[in-house]
């Protein structure tokens, strides 16, 4: 079984044992070795579990501190809108810029340290791993927490909850960061030093740079994908075609 597919049967067992009672809002989960040990997989796989559940607002992850269960209604059950990854990435430019902006003013010296740890392991990730892509989500929500505001913790949540539920938008944003892990280092490490600083307005603007170029890439994914989707097409009337005229 792929990691990919291992990190989702992680995720449900992990959220099994949360809505059975053995670990009720506001304990800690068992660390990533334990938990990598119980279900037979790697910590890498326990992560990403986590970070998936984080994501649907099931759980709180703390730098330093461990993962925590939230209130089942923290989650918000809220339906996801059928947006287009362009429209995803225009609203997070818009709102994560400010993010980071906030987080500038407000951010510690341990949560530079947890972003820093993270564009290492954007960095160690091999081209086609889930590191890269669980390192990404890990450094934007940390950046959220940073600014102190409950509320955009939980906007971020669910913005990411687009960016990996919605099946045309996790397609074309895949597409897109499998060859794109160089840019995707380069940009966060621009992001950190930013906020390492202090400085809200290069903070600013390191995010809009890197929303900015994401979604000129996007556009190149999208009308490359639309190529592939018309030559598939035209080859498959093509052997339709035949057949029949042959078969006539």
């Amino acid at each position: 079984m792929s990691e990919k597919r291992l990190y989702h049967t992680v995720a449900r067992a992990i959220l099994d044992m949360i809505e059975s009672g053995s670990y009720p809002p506001g304990t800690r989960l068992p660390g990533e070795r334990e938990l990598a040990e119980r279900f037979g997989v790697s910590r890498v796989v326990v992560r990403e579990a986590e970070i998936s559940l984080e994501a649907v607002g099931r759980v709180e992850i703390k730098v330093g501190s461990g993962v925590y269960v939230r209130d089942s209604l923290a989650a918000g059950g809220l339906a996801l809108p059928g947006v287009t990854p362009f429209e995803l990435t225009q609203t997070r430019l818009l709102f994560e810029s400010e993010c980071a902006a906030l987080a500038a003013t407000t951010i510690t010296d341990d949560q530079i340290a947890g972003l820093e740890a993270t564009v290492r392991k954007m960095a160690n990730a091999p081209h086609d791993s889930p590191d890269g892509e669980a390192a990404d989500q890990e450094f934007h929500m940390l950046i959220a927490k940073a600014t102190g505001n409950e509320a955009n913790v939980f906007m971020l949540q669910t913005l990411w909850r687009m960016r990996t539920e919605i099946a045309a938008v996790k397609r074309v944003y895949s597409a897109v960061c499998h060859k794109d892990s160089d840019h995707r280092v380069n940009e966060h490490s621009e992001v950190m030093e930013a906020l390492r600083r202090r400085d809200p307005d290069a903070a600013r603007a390191a995010m809009r740079g890197h929303f900015s170029r994401l979604l000129r890439a996007l556009l190149d994914a999208s009308e490359q994908q639309a190529i592939e989707d018309a030559k598939r097409k035209s080859h498959e009337n093509r052997e339709r075609y035949l057949r029949t005229n042959i078969g006539a």
